[in-house]
């Protein structure tokens, strides 16, 4: 295949022993390429260090203890054994470290103590299943990126937060003054977290339950108190009302900080409900639920959107002739041909299978339909080599349709999807956007 682009965008570099690479090396690249990451594997502490040092940021380093009984210090060394202290002193020190342990050494709690000490990132015992690992590695790529903001509503007077400690962890914070109305003020913003006054919920204490009881409330969302005081009484009425979480106003620092942490498993648990694992592109839930924000933010301006549809020509047929490898890498080399093309206020998801969405922010119908045609050209110039000395190029076909055009998520998606359809049925390897003037209704 040809290397334009790397073609996963993370890599885990794993220090292990030659039998276990060797007994387990294809299982776990099949798996790995499946989230979207690959696997380097060392068995030599010299050439593992030197992948860590010229590592681009992206990679996630896994030592496999086992393996410390395995090598030799150093080629000049005859010993069979490794210690632990000399691998650690060759690891640089500003990474973190991801450590593979048997039974019997997760039972002993100074190697424990010595791990969590020494850069690490997590640990876990063996035996796991290849799969149960790969899963756990992609958890902590998720964990290690940034991610989007998350969204603070506080409910009560506006004092006591850092508001610049919480925007540099991530958090956006947001006032609000009135119990009666948050629950309208959650609707339009759809804010992540909400931290309610002990005054507040003592005024309105039915504030959070009309928040938990509609049907449409966010899952992830936590609910918070925020005690002036302790109040055993109140923090429990609270808890029963469906409040997750107490916090305390003790210290402002230490307050940002519980936000913060609060904040950041949040994100993470947004980012696996919400992306595709395959591509790390969002997917249904998450294309959804941000498009309907961007027609939110456009409405007060009337600024247009466009909305458009993908789909891969006759995947069935790749997967069937090449096998569902290959459909897979024509999958991903897809997301990546696509995400250049993608502004920051744009969305992109893996809609399902071989079928993508893009929203462009402040794009009129045409200019959303020029765009998706250079995505097409550049997909089409792509040579996939898939089999010994044999090139095939594989294309796609779009739809797109615009808002206000049309005016919700869903009436844009239906419309762009008929769009798609007429594609399809024209000769596909093409992108149809006929304005709403020109339908026969």
């Amino acid at each position: 295949m040809t290397r334009e682009a790397p073609l996963y965008k993370n890599q885990a570099i794993l220090l292990s022993h030659n039998f276990f690479i060797k007994d387990n090396r294809a299982e776990l690249l099949l798996y790995a390429h499946k989230y979207d990451f690959d696997i380097l594997f060392f068995s030599e502490v010299r050439d593992f260090v030197s992948a860590v040092e010229n590592d681009q940021g992206n990679g996630l380093f896994v030592i496999d203890l086992d393996a410390l009984h395995n090598m030799q210090a150093d080629m000049q060394d005859s010993r069979k054994t490794l210690m632990l202290s000399e691998l650690l002193q060759r690891l640089p020190g500003e990474h973190s470290y991801v450590y593979l342990q048997s039974i019997r050494q997760g039972g002993r709690f100074l190697l424990q103590q010595r791990l969590v000490d020494s850069n690490c990132l997590a640990y876990a015992e063996k035996p796991i299943a290849n799969d149960v690992l790969v899963d756990k590695l992609f958890n902590l790529f998720v964990q290690k990126k940034r991610g989007d903001l998350v969204r603070l509503m506080y409910l009560g007077a506006p004092v006591g937060l850092d508001e610049q400690a919480l925007l540099q962890g991530r958090v956006e914070l947001i006032y609000h003054t009135d119990a009666q109305t948050l629950h309208l003020r959650v609707k339009e913003l759809q804010p992540d977290m909400v931290l309610i006054t002990d005054a507040e919920y003592e005024s309105t204490e039915a504030v959070v339950r009309v928040l938990k009881k509609n049907i449409e409330a966010d899952p992830v969302r936590e609910v918070m108190l925020l005690q002036h005081r302790i109040d055993a009484a109140l923090a429990r009425r609270a808890l029963a009302s469906g409040v997750d979480e107490i916090v305390m106003m003790s210290d402002p620092d230490l307050l940002a900080v519980q936000l913060i942490n609060r904040a950041n498993k949040i994100r993470v648990n947004k980012d696996l409900i919400s992306k595709d694992r395959a591509t790390g592109l969002l997917n249904k839930i998450g294309l959804q639920k941000k498009a309907q924000e961007l027609i939110r933010q456009a409405a007060p301006d009337k600024l247009s959107l466009a909305f458009g549809i993908i789909d891969i020509d006759k995947f069935k047929t790749i997967n069937d002739t090449w096998g569902h490898y290959v459909g897979d890498i024509v999958i991903k080399r897809l997301s990546l041909t696509l995400a250049p093309f993608i502004g920051e206020a744009d969305l992109l998801s893996r809609f399902g299978g071989e079928e993508f969405v893009v929203v462009f922010w402040d794009c009129t119908l045409e200019q959303g339909w020029r765009k998706l045609d250079a995505m097409r050209l550049a997909f089409g110039a792509i040579a996939f080599e898939v089999g010994p000395g044999e090139v095939r190029h594989f294309s796609f076909s779009g739809g797109v349709a615009a808002y206000p055009e049309y005016k919700s998520e869903n009436e844009m998606f239906l419309r762009a999807d008929a769009m798609l359809y007429e594609a399809k049925q024209g000769g596909r390897n093409q992108i149809r956007a006929e304005p709403p003037a020109a339908r026969q209704d």
